[in-house]
């Protein structure tokens, strides 16, 4: 189970580099018009078409600010080194589990907070809210598991 979580962390780390690259295609696999103007869609076509031309917009006019999420996917990268700790020691590394469960609510709080001042449609925050919901699940399964492996452990001689 820790290891899939590694693999999501990792997977969702490499995906904020090729931002650009991954709006186009998935406006694309949408239907939305290469030239659409977003505000002749509604829905999720128009935020995907608006997030798209945002990113146009950065990439052509201020391709540093891309390097704010370079350092995302980055951050995303060595959160997951953090969690081989667990995976190899569960019990003496149980901390890094409930740090990671920290960071789950903590993603639930920073949509619901910073979305709205951002601008952020309501049905995105909660796909983003979901991350830190699907993220607590794994971990609060393999915090369950350290436990029963410490108690295991303090039984035997």
């Amino acid at each position: 189970m820790l290891g899939l979580f590694i693999a999501a962390l990792i997977v969702s780390g490499l995906t904020a580099f090729p931002l650009l690259h991954e709006l186009e295609l998935l406006a694309k696999l949408l239907g939305i018009p290469p030239a659409a103007d977003p505000h002749s869609l509604s829905g999720l076509q128009f935020w995907i078409a608006t997030v798209r031309d945002g990113l146009r917009d950065v990439h052509a006019h201020h391709p540093w600010l891309a390097y704010g999420t370079d350092w995302l996917a980055f951050a995303h990268l060595i959160i997951a080194i953090f969690f081989i700790g667990p995976w190899r020691e569960p019990v003496a590394n149980a901390w890094v589990l409930k740090v990671g469960l920290g960071a789950c609510a903590a993603v639930i709080l920073l949509a619901l907070i910073c979305g709205p001042i951002r601008g952020i449609p309501f049905y995105w925050r909660l796909i983003d809210c979901s991350f830190g919901v699907f993220g607590a699940l794994p971990l609060l399964y393999c915090l369950r598991l350290t436990r029963q492996l410490e108690a295991d452990e303090k039984k035997s001689p």
